[in-house]
């Protein structure tokens, strides 16, 4: 909409909109009220990023935490091509249902380097993360997020909330975020023991 919104004129009464710029605001308010009633998304905050040569070394430095978790869930945060900070899921350890691998990992890099340093960063984490880690991602402002099993492929396994990051991040125009998936996703799931499913 191009039109600017104006003061009152002498008489408290608002200028004359040209035909125009009323028919555009029409038009305007009544997308929205589509796009409300459908429960249509706004346009996409993430983009598709493909996985790079590096991608698969991270992603094994952040299984390897996983298999020292309370639950199977380990992630690290690289910035500049370096390791930055580690985590590993401590639910059972800290007694805490929010220590999450991804959790851990923003805790610890805050603790040593700021959340200014955050920006720009990439979080690899051996399964997707869930909309509370999603949420403090995109607040942290870490740039992209590389993950092993999907949401879909970890509820087979264990308790999950069903809300992929995608959406998360699609829900947060803005603060765009790049989101790469599925790398080594068969090495992260088969972690998890046979049989009963744990529950977090």
């Amino acid at each position: 909409m191009t039109s600017k919104l104006r003061g009152t004129g002498q008489h408290g009464h608002a200028p004359p909109v040209a035909p125009d710029a009323g028919r555009r605001a029409f038009l305007g308010a009544a997308a929205l009220g589509v796009a409300l009633t459908t429960g249509a998304r706004p346009a996409s905050a993430t983009t598709a990023a493909p996985a790079t040569a590096a991608d698969e070394t991270f992603m094994r430095a952040a299984i390897a935490e996983a298999r020292r978790a309370d639950f199977p869930f380990g992630a690290v945060i690289v910035a500049e091509g370096e390791i930055r900070a580690r985590g590993l899921n401590l639910g059972k350890q800290q007694r805490d249902p929010t220590a999450h691998g991804e959790m851990v990992a923003i805790r610890r890099f805050l603790a040593e380097h700021g959340p200014e340093a955050l920006r720009g960063t990439t979080l690899y984490t051996s399964g997707e993360p869930c909309a509370m880690c999603m949420g403090a991602i995109v607040w942290c402002g870490i740039s992209r997020v590389v993950f092993a099993a999907s949401l879909q492929q970890l509820a087979t396994k264990i308790d999950q909330i069903m809300i992929t990051c995608t959406e998360v991040a699609d829900r947060s125009p803005f603060r765009p975020i790049a989101i790469t998936g599925g790398v080594l996703a068969e090495e992260a799931l088969a972690l998890f023991p046979p049989g009963d499913r744990p529950s977090k």
